[in-house]
């Protein structure tokens, strides 16, 4: 597992997957299944994985919180990168640093949280945090007044943030007055573009470097050649490749993300990903057959491709 402190390159070099996390019958994680899917994504060159909404880590319990670590720590080979969540609240960040400082990752995302926080605030306890861990985070901004612009660029300027999820979503993803401002006073390269559905846009209006998926737990061929078609610039290449993962994005918005990709994985033969934590629920029975047909067309999509890995095309 990486343990060496993250860079920008670390964030550019591939995609990262933002994969679901796979549990027993009494909601135990299994350490078999969570192995398969993670093996399933590194034979096509995704070696970085970020475990956080998709994995549902915003119920773990602080004993589930530690036994959740150590699984992640073991799960992949020497060069696989695992980005454990953190938070979302003030109290539970607190107490889930005492465990996580203890661990080798090299860095935590922040959960965000959308309600009770000021700019302020959330300055603030970001920098507690990496007191305590003793190593920078990576940042998600999912809301607007979360964190200002300059906030933000203070964060990294003072080796607080090493990398910054940006998941704000808007109607048109080329006009976002707040990555106007964060692209002034932030590397674009520590800017992650969140999922496909925006990623083009993002990436020839703003500029912005690395990416991560939760679809590409479903299709890993199809995102890596996204991310390397974007790269190089080929639009239209990266164009056509979300059109084929764009149905089961819309599913996704339409039912509950964490829901629809955990039991996708389990619908097309992935891995069997087991019940959801609540306060979460597994797919209604009404909702299966339409997620299946989207996610086995999307798996099929996955096997026609040829592709190369991001290293080779980039």
């Amino acid at each position: 597992m990486k343990t060496t402190p993250v860079t920008a390159a670390d964030l550019t070099e591939t995609l990262m997957s933002v994969p679901p996390l796979a549990r027993n019958a009494d909601l135990s994680l299994n350490e078999e299944q969570n192995r398969r899917l993670v093996a399933h994504l590194e034979m096509e060159g995704i070696t970085n994985h970020l475990y956080g909404g998709n994995a549902n880590f915003y119920g773990l319990s602080l004993r589930q919180y530690a036994e959740a670590l150590e699984l992640l720590a073991d799960l992949g080979g020497e060069e696989s990168w695992f980005i454990p969540s953190i938070g979302p609240d003030y109290g539970k960040m607190t107490d889930q640093a005492v465990i996580a400082k203890e661990t080798r990752f090299p860095t935590f995302i922040t959960l965000p949280q959308a309600f009770g926080t000021t700019p302020a605030g959330v300055d603030k306890a970001i920098r507690e945090l990496v007191q305590t861990l003793a190593r920078p985070i990576i940042l998600y901004l999912k809301t607007d007044p979360y964190l200002t612009p300059d906030l933000t660029a203070r964060l990294v300027d003072d080796g607080q943030v090493c990398g910054i999820k940006y998941g704000i979503n808007r109607p048109d993803s080329s006009v976002d007055p707040m990555l106007d401002e964060l692209v002034k006073v932030v590397d674009r390269d520590l800017l992650i573009i969140v999922g496909e559905r925006p990623a083009v846009a993002q990436h020839r209006t703003f500029g912005l470097g690395s990416m991560m998926s939760g679809s590409a737990t479903l299709a890993p061929a199809a995102s890596v050649a996204m991310f390397a078609a974007m790269k190089r610039g080929d639009y239209a290449t990266a164009s056509a490749i979300w059109a084929a993962v764009e149905p089961l994005e819309d599913l996704r918005d339409a039912i509950g993300p964490i829901t629809v990709l955990h039991d996708a994985v389990t619908l097309t033969g992935i891995a069997e990903m087991g019940p959801v934590l609540p306060l979460v629920t597994n797919l209604a029975d009404t909702y299966k057959p339409v997620v299946e047909k989207a996610a086995k067309a999307l798996v099929a999509y996955n096997d026609s491709l040829a592709w190369e890995p991001v290293k080779a095309t980039a």
